[in-house]
């Protein structure tokens, strides 16, 4: 359906008929990443405009996952897992190692489309950030968060998550 494909082009836009044609001819790809992780992330990076952690969180957990930003919304919404039968998914801190074996399925070669990946330092580094920023948030927060994110940590194998306790 090229000539209804722009890059803005929303799946919702085609009929079922569409849909169903179009995503049984693509390869489809799911990247996931820890949800707690990527709430570090778009803390980092400024989204917002908390001035800590904890409270940061909270405004996250007041806004509700029908208002969320796209940025913190669960993946079960945003991607339809259970909808969508994806060919693979690809896990954060797995990257160089997933990557590889995705191109190589594709027929492509693996180490000239590959940057340089420390997938161990990333996995490291978010281990020791997700602990230090997970003290900061009460109690009732880690709950919260873990009901806002239930369905994405039902979805996926996210077993060292903090919010899967």
């Amino acid at each position: 359906y090229p000539w209804r494909h722009t890059p803005e082009t929303q799946l919702s836009e085609f009929n079922l008929m569409e849909i169903e044609a179009m995503l049984g001819s693509y390869t489809k790809v799911l990247f996931v990443r820890d949800p707690f992780q990527r709430l570090i992330s778009m803390f980092m990076q400024g989204m917002g405009s908390s001035p800590s952690f904890s409270s940061f969180v909270q405004d996250v957990l007041d806004s509700g996952q029908h208002s969320a930003s796209v940025a913190w919304k669960p993946l079960v919404s945003l991607c339809h897992p259970c909808l969508i039968q994806y060919d693979y998914v690809v896990m954060f801190g797995f990257l160089r190692q997933e990557l590889g074996h995705l191109l190589q399925r594709a027929g492509l070669p693996v180490d000239s489309f590959l940057p340089e990946f420390t997938d161990t330092q990333v996995r490291w580094t978010y281990s020791w950030l997700s602990e230090q920023m997970f003290r900061e948030l009460s109690l009732q927060q880690k709950k919260q968060l873990s009901h806002f994110y239930r369905w994405d940590l039902a979805a996926f194998p996210f077993s060292s998550s903090f919010l899967s306790d």
